[in-house]
C-alpha cells in the first residue's frame, strides 16, 4: 500500500464552524451571529447565505512559456508523477472533472475570499504562483481579473486585488486562536471546479505542524471538514460566520480527501497582508539556533523527567541566540510563556515575531530552569543558510577512542576545522566506527563530535578522559557535527554481552 502524501488542496474553500454549547437561534433576518441547533444539530444555512457571496473561484493561467512542470519539484507543480512518493509536500491544482496534463500546465483552479469591500481578496500561494493571468468569478458570474499584489510561499498566503468599479461584500476576520478540537466548521468552496460547495465538519486538532520544509512556519487547523482539489485558498468559518482559516493541504494517497485537512490560521495570513500592504513583501522572526526533538536517550542522559522541549544542537555566530548565551545542550522549553512541548513547536511562534523585538525563552541547563531575554533577529528573505564542507581529510596521527561506544577518533586538522566554520580546539573526527551500538545511532567516518555528555571535546585525548567511565546500562550523550548540520545522539551501552 503506498504511503500516505500531504498535498496541497489547490481551489478548495472551506468555512469552519465553532460549535458553542447552547448555541443560540439565529435572527430571521439571516444575519444573527450564531448558527441554530436543529435536531442537536447546527444549522449552517444563514452562514452559508450571508457568506458565500464573498467567496470567489479562482482561475490562473499560464503562457506556454512560463506552463507548469510536471515534475514535483515544480513550485505548484500540476500533474502528479507516477511515484507519489518522490514529494511528500508537493501541490495540486484542481481542475473539473479529470484534466489532461496539457491542460493542467496552462491552468489552475482554486478558491479565494473577498477580505474588504475594495476587492482584497485572499488565496493560497500554489493557486496562483508564476501564473501570467488571473481571474476571479463572483457568486453572481461577474468575472475580474486580478492583480497579484504580493504573496509569501513559505506561509502560502496570495493577496490578490481587483477593481469591481463598486463596494463588494466581505467576509468577517475571526480568531483562529480560539480554536478548540471539537468545534464545528465549514467549508465553501469549488472541489473539482464545481462552485460554491458547502462542506463541514469539525476542528480535529490546532496547532500543528506538518513538518515540512516548505512550511516550518505555519501551526496548521486540522479537521475533518472533506475539501478537495480546487478548495485551496478558501475560507474557513466559525459558527459566528467569521474566518478562522484559509484552506491549503490534505493528508491522502489517492489526490482526494480521506478524512484529514490542513487550513493556514486566519491570524498568520492576515499578518501576511498588513506585511504586504505596508512594504510588499514578508519578514520573518530568527532566533538563531538549530533544534532536534528530546528522544529517549536525550531524556535520559540529560536526566529529564520528560521528552517535552527542544534541544539546541547549533548556535548561529552572531544571532540574537548568541548574544543571549544560549549554547548547545539547552532545552528549550517555553517561549514568550507558552510551552514547547516539541522542536517543531517553536519556529512558528519565533516566525510570528517582529525582527526587532524582544522575547523570553524558558530553557533547562543543567537541569536548572531560567529564563532567558533574547532579541529576534531578521531572517534572511531566501530562507537558505550557507552550507559549509564536511572535510573529509584525514587529522593528525593522534588517536583513540571509546571500545564501549565502538567508535574510533583522531584530532580534527585545522583546514578541517576552518571548513566546518570550528574554533581552534573544537570537536575530534570519528575514523572509524568499530562496535555495534555506534553504527545502529548512525554514526559514519567523517562526523565530527563536538561534546560528551555536555562536556566539549576537541582532541582525541579528551574524548577517550570523557568516555572512559562509561559501563554498560549507561547513556552517553554525543552532539555530532554531519556535513553542515549538528544534532545530539544518544548511545546506550548494552548490559552483559548483548551486543548484537
Amino acid at each position: 500500500m503506498s504511503r500516505s502524501i500531504l498535498r496541497r488542496a489547490a481551489a478548495c474553500a472551506v468555512v469552519s464552524l465553532a460549535v458553542a454549547s447552547g448555541a443560540q437561534a439565529q435572527a430571521a433576518n439571516g444575519t444573527a451571529s450564531t448558527a441554530p441547533a436543529v435536531g442537536g444539530l447546527p444549522d449552517f444555512t444563514g452562514i452559508v447565505q450571508k457568506n458565500a457571496p464573498a467567496v470567489v473561484h479562482v482561475e490562473a493561467k499560464y503562457s506556454g512559456k512560463s506552463a507548469r512542470k510536471t515534475t514535483p519539484q515544480a513550485r505548484g507543480g500540476g500533474a502528479m508523477p507516477d511515484d507519489p512518493q518522490l514529494d511528500i509536500f508537493r501541490r495540486f491544482f484542481g481542475m473539473p472533472m479529470v484534466p489532461s496534463p496539457e491542460e493542467q500546465q496552462r491552468t489552475s483552479l482554486g478558491s479565494g475570499f473577498i477580505i474588504s469591500s475594495d476587492g482584497y481578496i485572499l488565496t493560497n500561494t500554489h493557486v496562483v504562483d508564476d501564473a501570467d493571468q488571473v481571474t476571479v468569478r463572483l457568486q453572481d458570474r461577474r468575472t475580474l481579473t486580478a492583480k497579484v499584489i504580493g504573496s509569501d510561499p513559505q506561509y502560502d498566503i496570495a493577496l490578490l486585488k481587483v477593481d469591481a468599479g463598486g463596494s463588494l461584500p466581505a467576509v468577517s476576520i475571526g480568531d483562529s486562536r480560539s480554536l478548540k478540537p471539537g468545534q464545528w466548521v465549514l467549508a465553501i468552496g469549488s472541489p473539482f471546479g464545481f462552485d460554491y460547495t458547502v462542506t463541514q465538519g469539525i476542528v480535529s486538532a490546532v496547532g500543528r505542524n506538518l513538518g515540512s520544509q516548505d512550511q516550518p512556519y505555519t501551526s496548521f487547523i486540522q479537521t475533518d471538514v472533506p475539501i478537495n482539489r480546487g478548495n485551496s485558498g478558501g475560507p474557513l468559518f466559525d459558527l459566528q460566520g467569521r474566518v478562522v482559516g484559509v484552506n491549503s493541504q490534505i493528508y491522502s494517497n489517492t489526490g482526494g480527501y480521506l478524512g484529514v485537512a490542513f487550513s493556514i490560521p486566519i491570524d498568520v495570513a492576515m499578518n501576511v497582508v498588513k506585511q504586504i500592504k505596508e512594504k510588499g513583501y514578508v519578514t520573518r522572526g530568527q532566533l538563531g539556533v538549530m533544534m532536534q526533538p528530546i528522544t529517549d536517550d536525550i531524556a535520559k542522559a540529560l536526566k529529564l523527567g520528560s521528552n517535552s522541549g527542544a534541544a539546541v544542537t547549533q548556535v548561529t555566530p552572531g544571532s540574537g541566540a548568541e548574544k543571549a548565551g544560549l549554547r548547545p545542550g539547552d532545552i528549550i522549553v517555553g517561549y514568550n510563556g507558552q510551552p514547547i512541548t516539541q522542536a517543531a513547536d517553536l519556529p512558528p511562534l519565533v516566525g510570528m515575531t517582529a525582527p526587532g523585538s524582544k522575547a523570553t525563552l524558558s530553557i533547562l541547563r543543567d537541569g536548572k530552569k531560567q529564563d532567558v531575554p533574547v532579541t529576534i533577529g531578521e531572517m534572511k528573505r531566501d530562507g537558505k543558510a550557507t552550507s559549509a564542507a564536511a572535510g573529509g581529510k584525514s587529522g593528525p596521527a593522534a588517536g583513540g577512542g571509546s571500545t564501549a561506544l565502538g567508535l574510533a577518533v583522531q584530532d580534527l586538522d585545522s583546514d578541517t576545522r576552518q571548513q566546518l566554520g570550528l574554533k581552534a580546539g573544537e570537536g575530534v573526527l570519528v575514523s572509524d566506527v568499530t562496535g555495534p551500538v555506534a553504527a545502529r545511532a548512525g554514526l559514519q567516518p567523517g562526523d565530527v563530535i563536538l561534546m560528551v555528555n555536555q562536556q566539549r571535546v576537541g582532541s582525541a585525548a579528551a574524548f577517550r578522559d570523557a568516555t572512559k567511565g562509561l559501563k554498560p546500562g549507561d547513556t552517553a550523550l554525543l552532539l555530532v557535527r554531519h556535513g553542515d548540520q549538528s544534532g545530539f545522539v544518544g548511545l546506550t551501552i548494552p548490559k552483559g554481552d548483548d551486543d548484537e
